[in-house]
């Protein structure tokens, strides 16, 4: 069958990720290139969040967190996503008055193993987004791009980072190195050197961002989230214990390469509070040592991994940027640790913001791009950052 002919649509992007504290919903147009050596045009219409009440949050964390649970409440779960996707959906597109004519939903991740284990005799790999896409499609009446990864870990890859489809189309210059960092649950960078091809693309997980510091001030502050970097900012880094942390074997790991939960979850966030604990240090300490361990794992990854490959590919680089989103794009205390220390490295920090996108929007923009990809019949991964050994068509379509 003849692919369809690439045509601009309304494209409604849902994210809902690692953190699992809400939904963002990103309604774009996306337009086919100019040219047939350019790349698809995305321009962000609107952008709307919201925050999973506490219970449903619960639940999610209980089970992505290998917590016991039944194939009943697991579906029920998936259901119940589903009709909050429309839910959100529709919010966003009345309030924008806008109809979207696709929908791209990323899932809730509740387990990823980029890694082959033993399973009834066999290695195997696998991952597993939830959230009912056939829900979105009959209230909406509209077609649906869903579970994105399982293509791209089928074809080899690490099912992660996909954002880097996103990153090369609205983000390579010409002169410039940019790094793209990505501050959600998990932190994940993505280098173009400057006048790349998709072949040229370097992305991977660098390790915990927000994921870490939420589940400690969860502990220990019963709260969601270190709104601006507050606590982190009063709190001392414990030196000792940071240094003990960077030891973990993930750090040190080649690309490309992908964690989660699975890494980063409630085992290593015990396992930091009780180094901290033995340090007798305070709540602030912790959080403050928590922020410096994402702020130190992504610069040793930009020295060891990002800096050789920028330096290898574009040697005449008049300039590397880099440009951070997520939610921990927001937290004033990280961005300053980063700051701080690209700067004597020669590497300017901005957020996507100062390009006009919103740091909280970028990844439902980036699975909107992957959706209109897919529903084009047009791969989505790059296999230089996901490790798969060919470009594929992501995701799965669930007709209105």
């Amino acid at each position: 069958m003849k692919p369809p002919q690439p045509k601009s649509l309304l494209v409604a992007g849902i994210m809902s990720g690692t953190s699992a504290d809400g939904i963002d919903v990103a309604l774009c147009r996306i337009s086919p290139a100019l040219r047939h050596d350019s790349t698809p045009r995305l321009k962000l219409l609107g952008h709307r969040a919201f925050l999973y009440d506490k219970k449903l949050r619960a639940t999610i964390l209980s089970i992505a967190a290998g917590n016991q649970t039944t194939a009943a409440e697991l579906t029920q779960l998936s259901w119940r996503l589903g009709d909050l996707y429309a839910d959100c959906i529709t919010t966003t597109a009345r309030e924008l008055n806008l109809k979207p004519q696709l929908a791209a939903i990323h899932g809730q991740t509740v387990y990823h193993q980029a890694v082959p284990a033993k399973f009834l005799g066999s290695s195997i790999r696998c991952t597993a987004q939830i959230g009912e896409p056939a829900l979105v499609a009959a209230r909406m009446h509209i077609p649906v791009v869903s579970d994105f990864r399982p293509n791209d870990l089928a074809a080899g890859g690490q099912g992660a980072p996909l954002v880097p489809m996103l990153d090369f189309c609205m983000f390579r210059h010409a002169t410039k190195n940019r790094l793209l960092l990505n501050l959600g649950g998990i932190a994940n960078v993505t280098a173009l050197p400057a006048g790349c091809a998709t072949d040229g693309v370097l992305a991977f997980d660098t390790g915990p961002a927000n994921i870490l510091i939420d589940q400690l001030m969860q502990q220990l502050y019963n709260r969601r989230f270190d709104k601006s970097g507050t606590v982190a900012t009063s709190g001392q880094v414990l030196q000792q214990v940071l240094d003990c942390l960077l030891t973990t074997p993930y750090f040190s790991a080649p690309a490309p390469k992908s964690c989660g939960r699975e890494e980063f979850g409630g085992a290593f966030a015990h396992h930091l509070l009780a180094l901290c604990t033995q340090a007798k240090a305070n709540k602030q300490d912790v959080i403050a040592t928590a922020t410096a361990l994402t702020a130190a794992t992504i610069l040793a990854s930009y020295r060891r991994i990002c800096w050789p490959h920028l330096s290898q590919h574009a040697p005449l680089a008049r300039a590397t940027e880099l440009i951070a989103a997520g939610g921990g794009a927001k937290n004033l205390a990280l961005m300053r640790l980063l700051t701080e220390g690209f700067t004597p490295l020669g590497v300017k920090v901005s957020t996507t913001a100062d390009t006009g996108l919103p740091v909280e929007a970028k990844e439902a923009a980036a699975f909107a791009l992957l959706g209109w990809l897919t529903w084009h019949r047009l791969p989505g991964n790059i296999p230089s950052a996901t490790g798969a050994v060919r470009p594929v068509i992501l995701g799965k379509v669930t007709l209105a």
